[in-house]
């Protein structure tokens, strides 16, 4: 009768609580009766009672109250399975004793009754599904579990048909229900659902509700706690209204899942029936990028380049406020990557989004953007490339290599896009840099041009000459201009890629021959200052190979690589042989460890072109790389240098004729010993002397003490 007459003043509480704070309260107590309760129709009475109570409903109701809900039903259903796993006897509670778990199952489900809506249902069914399968807990028999797992997947489909054009937090709770129990669902059910239906409900409650990300707004409700402290540095204080706004977010429920929701929503991209679909849900995922990237444009946060934050942020808000930030703001991007890769790999496989026509090479890329009925694989390549530039002030910070998904994205999207020329190149329009010959005094405008730079190197080979200039060249000889500028590094080195990659395409020789004498002189003017050994090495080795046979420029001036082999051997007789000092800022040289100087610099870059020459220039440059080796002082940067000149010529870096030479000089007219043995003359005052046996007359010139 205690029993009876507890859970009657519970229902009391339930029906007469005034406010959700003093309802939620006695949740914990609900929870017991769950879990005690033998009865099968006090706790059908009980659930339904949960669903539908006046206290817990009929006011606003967020997704915290509806996970208070959910975690009732796991709760007690936990604690049903360990009571029954126990060892100890069954003692009556009352009147009352512990039912069978089937039995226990079906009382519960019954309260699911026509009282409370279906997507409440499903607050109960994925509670107690959750609570016995949850976490590798395999707490019911098969049969049981399947048809739990069917309920919820009728409840799911039901709430769905139920739903209003402007769902609110039914459409969030069958989003969060989904997402908690998507993963214990067979296969089976999850092709019940119509996920045509379903994925903009999600894409809707992830980024655009009250109880998602919100549009990408919070991140504009920053700007008015950022203020200027001591020492002209900004702060950012964790004791903030919106630090705790921004906390508040990150803890919703479809915010701090986000990752397995993105999976989840990734999983209805590829099941959609609608190919209209995946088009909104890219221009819906656009409009959520858009918004953010112009949220940070206008936050005092955004005007700090990341190489000046320990210059212009207090030191507690490094540590503690900026982290958290970019901790959202990293989800938000790796989520939008999981949900592009869905996006393009139904534009691969599905015919209906992969077929190409002629009409997307006549159709410029706005009247793409704004006519909802044109769907493609190109229209879906261009938009996502837009949504990575518009997230691009956060992946170049998090790395552009550090995400598998996100490479795969870039580089599909280009890939795809590749295919059509028009349309590539009225995309690259529209993101060129917004004023061309000048660098953007903002840190964000110079994070877009990183993006383009970084993106048309791969289109060069698709456009005319006249495209190259205009769009390329001129967008990168600002930046290959901008001398010993420490923010510029990683810029600086985006710059010099493209035009290498200009310089490399047969049909740009006449463009290469105009704008090389330019480009040479500001490569020997930034290193080693400005530009690390590695890069200098491979861009000076392209500068030869665009100049060298085959290519169409070798053929009108046929002199130039050994007029720019001369220049780096002269430089290199007269440069400094102490080791370059390593730069802040641009990646370590994945070459050999021992610092090197910048005359072996030059030397190696010099030895690295040898491949490229003519037979006829290879005979004259061999013998003084060879020479050009032994000056150098330092006997561990010498040996990199000759380690470097025989992998050159025994490793195939040769064609047959240039390794029939490179053997002829190396075996019979010299090379060996030059090579080898030539520095002990340069440098033998104050090293010690290499000595081997020779036989007498082998050859000649070889001193008499080194004779047998």
């Amino acid at each position: 009768m205690a029993t009876e007459r507890s859970l009657a003043a519970l229902l009391r509480s339930l029906q007469s609580t005034s406010s959700l704070q003093d309802a939620a309260a006695i949740l914990p107590t609900a929870t017991s009766f769950l879990s005690m309760l033998g009865n099968p129709l006090n706790l059908s009475l009980l659930a339904s009672q949960l669903l539908s109570a006046p206290a817990l409903w009929n006011h606003p109701v967020d997704l915290q109250a509806c996970r208070r809900i959910i975690s009732v039903f796991n709760t007690a259903a936990i604690a049903v399975l360990q009571n029954d796993s126990t060892d100890e006897p069954r003692l009556p509670y009352g009147r009352n004793r512990r039912i069978e778990r089937e039995a226990w199952i079906k009382a519960v489900v019954e309260g699911a009754d026509d009282k409370s809506p279906r997507w409440r249902h499903m607050l109960l069914l994925g509670g107690i599904l959750l609570g016995f399968e949850g976490q590798n807990r395999q707490g019911l028999p098969w049969h049981i579990r399947t048809k739990l797992e069917s309920a919820l997947a009728t409840a799911a489909q039901l709430a769905l048909e139920e739903l209003e054009p402007d769902a609110g937090v039914d459409g969030y709770c069958i989003t969060m229900v989904l997402n908690y129990t998507f993963e214990l669902l067979s296969d089976l059910e999850r092709n019940k659902l119509d996920y045509d239906r379903l994925l903009p409900i999600m894409i809707r409650s992830a980024f655009f509700s009250p109880e998602g990300l919100e549009g990408g707004y919070f991140l504009g409700t920053i700007d008015k706690d950022v203020v200027e402290a001591p020492g002209k540095q900004f702060r950012w204080s964790a004791n903030s209204a919106t630090f705790g706004y921004l906390s508040s977010i990150s803890s919703r429920p479809l915010v701090s899942a986000l990752g397995p929701l993105s999976r989840l929503v990734a999983y209805a991209i590829e099941n959609v029936q609608d190919v209209k679909t995946v088009a909104q849900t890219v221009d819906y995922l656009a409009d959520f990028v858009r918004t953010l990237m112009v949220q940070w444009r206008q936050n005092k946060l955004s005007e700090i380049d990341m190489a000046e934050e320990s210059e212009f942020l207090e030191a507690e808000s490094r540590r503690s406020t900026i982290p958290a930030l970019w901790k959202v703001l990293r989800n938000c991007l790796y989520s939008v990557v999981i949900l592009l890769r869905a996006v393009l790999g139904r534009s691969i496989n599905d015919p209906a989004l992969a077929a190409g026509s002629s009409k997307w090479h006549k159709t410029p890329a706005s009247f793409l953007e704004t006519d909802p009925d044109i769907l493609g694989a190109p229209f879906l390549s261009m938009q996502s490339l837009h949504i990575l530039r518009n997230l691009y002030f956060v992946s170049s910070r998090v790395g552009q290599n550090a995400s598998s998904q996100h490479n795969f994205v870039f580089l599909a999207a280009i890939d795809i896009l590749s295919h059509y020329p028009d349309l590539a190149e009225n995309f690259l329009r529209s993101i060129k840099p917004s004023d061309i010959g000048q660098i953007p005094a903002h840190p964000v405008e110079r994070c877009l041009d990183l993006f383009f730079l970084n993106t048309a190197e791969h289109f060069p080979l698709l456009l005319s000459p006249e495209a190259n200039e205009e769009l390329f060249l001129s967008a990168a000889f600002p930046y290959l201009a901008a001398g010993a500028n420490s923010l510029l590094l990683e810029i600086f080195e985006a710059a010099h890629s493209l035009v290498l990659v200009v310089f490399a395409i047969p049909h740009n020789s006449a463009l290469a021959a105009k704008h090389l004498p330019f480009y040479i002189e500001n490569l020997f003017a930034v290193f080693p200052n400005n530009l690390s050994a590695r890069q200098f090495r491979l861009a000076f080795k392209t500068v030869i190979q665009v100049t060298a046979p085959p290519s169409p420029l070798a053929n009108n001036q046929p002199l130039l690589p050994s007029i720019l082999l001369e220049v780096v051997h002269d430089r290199a007789l007269n440069a400094s042989s102490t080791p370059i000092p390593p730069q802040a800022g641009v990646s370590a040289d994945s070459g050999p460890t021992v610092p090197l100087s910048e005359q072996a610099v030059l030397t190696l870059a010099l030895i690295d072109s040898l491949s490229f020459l003519r037979v006829d220039d290879l005979k004259e440059w061999l013998p003084l790389a060879a020479q050009l080796i032994n000056t150098i002082p330092d006997r561990e940067m010498r040996h990199i240098c000759v380690d470097r000149f025989w992998e050159a010529l025994s490793s195939g870096e040769m064609d047959v004729d240039r390794a029939h030479c490179c053997v002829a000089w190396w075996s019979t007219q010299g090379g060996r010993e030059l090579v080898l043995f030539g520095a002990e003359t340069s440098h033998g005052a104050g090293e010690s002397q290499e000595s081997g046996p020779y036989m007498t007359g082998a050859v000649g010139g070889v001193a008499p003490e080194n004779k047998l």
